[in-house]
């Protein structure tokens, strides 16, 4: 059976990024973004919807989100859906969707000193000796 995990969004950071550094060097960066629709329901009035969306990224993407995003900016996201799963302290088995970051790109006014936009790839080729396990990494990441 073939499948296909892809998402874009566009949307403003709901807060400031938290970059962390595990013990092995590799970056980890949470984001929350907001993300609206606009739509007019079947009376003819006119509504707003907003998904929030919790957003991971990691290795060098995760310290130029970090670096240069923050709470309120516009941000473009591509990147794959994800299904954590774990048990809460009372026992009760819990879920919740989000998004592995792939790629990005900048939106609204530019800083002259923030690159436009990357991706797995452009990360990759900019790598240090320090970075290698940036390219062997899953995304599986317990927190």
């Amino acid at each position: 059976m073939a499948s296909f995990n892809k998402v874009i969004l566009v949307g403003n950071l709901t807060r400031d990024p938290e970059l962390r550094v595990t013990g092995t060097g590799l970056s980890i960066c949470k984001i929350g973004l907001a993300v609206n629709r606009s739509y007019t329901s079947k009376d003819g009035e006119s509504k707003d919807e907003t998904t929030y969306v919790d957003v991971d990224a990691f290795g060098k993407q995760a310290e130029i989100l970090g670096k240069y995003m923050q709470k309120g900016r516009p941000l473009m996201v591509e990147g794959r859906l994800k299904l954590d799963q774990w048990e809460s302290n009372d026992g009760q088995k819990r879920s919740k969707l989000g998004v592995v970051l792939e790629s990005f790109q900048f939106l609204g006014g530019r800083d002259d000193n923030a690159p436009r936009s990357t991706n797995a790839s452009e990360s990759n080729t900019q790598a240090t000796s320090n970075d290698t396990q940036e390219e062997s990494f899953d995304g599986d990441v317990p927190f």
